[in-house]
C-alpha cells in the first residue's frame, strides 16, 4: 500500500455540453471544470473529483483525503502538494483524515524550467491522460462521466505499463 500521495488539479476547457456546470479559472484564464486528482508516488490514480473551475484547490483537500484513505485502507501518511493547497485550513482538513500535507515550493531564484521533487509525477500522469482526445476538453454533460473517463484512461495506462514489463 502507498504511504505517500500527490494532490493536484487540472482545468479542462468546457464545451457546449458541459458549459452549464463550468466555472471560470482566473489563473488559467479559461472557463471549464477542474479535475482534482490524487496519485501515488508511481503515478497510479488513487482518487478523483470534478468541480467547476472556480473552486479553490484547497477546498477539495478534505474530499480527496477522504477518498484516498478509503481506497488505501488509511495507509497514506503524507501528501505532496503545490502552493495552491497552502494554508492552515487545507492542512487541518487533511490532518482530519490522517494525512500530513507537504507543500513543494518553487525556488526563490527560479530561472527557466525547474523540476520539483515528487510533483513531476502527477504532472506526468496528467500529461499522459491528456493524450486521449476525449480528455483534451470537457465534452461531458455530467461530472460523473468525466471522472469515469479518467478512471478508464488511468486503467489503460496501468495496463500498458504491465504489458511493457511482461514483454
Amino acid at each position: 500500500m502507498p504511504t505517500g500521495a500527490i494532490f493536484d488539479s487540472r482545468t479542462l476547457q468546457s464545451s457546449v455540453e458541459s458549459g452549464g456546470r463550468a466555472g471560470y479559472d482566473g489563473a488559467k484564464r479559461r472557463k471549464g471544470n477542474k479535475v482534482h486528482a490524487a496519485v501515488d508516488t508511481l503515478g497510479h490514480l488513487l482518487a478523483l473529483c470534478v468541480t467547476p473551475a472556480d473552486e479553490q484547490d484547497r477546498d477539495q483537500v478534505s474530499e480527496l483525503a477522504k477518498r484516498v484513505q478509503a481506497e488505501t485502507g488509511e495507509a497514506v501518511e503524507i501528501a505532496y502538494v503545490d502552493q495552491g493547497y497552502a494554508g492552515e485550513d487545507a492542512a487541518d482538513a487533511a490532518e482530519e483524515h490522517g494525512i500530513k500535507l507537504e507543500v513543494v515550493k518553487l525556488p526563490t531564484a527560479k530561472r527557466g524550467f525547474v523540476l520539483l521533487p515528487r510533483r513531476w509525477v502527477i504532472e506526468r500522469s496528467f500529461g499522459c491522460a491528456s493524450r486521449f482526445r476525449r480528455l483534451a476538453r470537457d465534452y461531458e454533460r455530467l461530472p460523473e462521466t468525466l471522472a469515469g473517463l479518467h478512471y478508464i484512461v488511468f486503467v489503460i495506462l496501468m495496463l500498458k505499463n504491465v504489458a511493457e514489463v511482461l514483454a
